[in-house]
């Protein structure tokens, strides 16, 4: 797992934010080294088609379901490599023509998120990309959408889980991290 370590040390931590208190670790670094990057999309690639696709019903990815915003930086590029529609979940309002909605909880109030009600046919076999899971809230109301159009979702993929937080209790699927944090 060299990778997974060299990945690590890409990451840049910002102490105290956004708010006092929080280390926030920054995959910004990641995305400037073309390296680093394709590395990165490297890792999630073989992870999906030696793992996820293997055992899947469907032996197939039909869609790769990215979460607003960073999800959008790593999603298409997955989609595009596995031969798989990119679909975009986005804030409320930010989608045009009819969306299906789930809200859910953040640690500050709550939010809604959005998707195109085309966007997933039933029976898609579907996977979800963001940068970090933290408490879980946003990719389960992504999970909830894909469900209500739906499709299946195989798994749930991030660079970075804060396991502390046990957000992947919440997900109607497994959890792929490349990175956990403790803190």
């Amino acid at each position: 797992m060299a990778d997974v370590e060299y990945l690590r040390k890409q990451l840049t931590a910002h102490p105290d934010f956004p708010k006092k208190g929080i280390v926030f670790l920054d995959i910004f670094p990641i995305l400037r080294d073309p390296i680093a990057f394709e590395t990165l999309i490297t890792h999630l690639i073989h992870h999906l088609t030696s793992q996820t696709i293997p055992n899947s019903p469907n032996k197939k990815i039909d869609a790769v379901v990215g979460l607003d915003a960073r999800g959008f930086l790593l999603g298409p590029i997955v989609a595009l490599r596995l031969g798989a529609a990119f679909v975009p979940v986005r804030k409320k309002g930010k989608l045009p023509g009819e969306c299906a909605s789930a809200s859910y909880e953040k640690e500050y109030g709550s939010d809604t998120f959005e998707m195109q009600a085309d966007a997933i046919k039933p029976g898609q076999s579907v996977v979800v990309i963001d940068d970090l899971i933290a408490t879980g809230g946003s990719a389960k109301a992504a999970g909830e959408l894909i469900s209500k159009l739906g499709g299946k979702t195989l798994e749930y993929l991030f660079i970075i889980e804060l396991t502390f937080l046990k957000g992947g209790a919440k997900l109607d699927a497994p959890v792929y991290s490349i990175i956990q944090s403790e803190d």
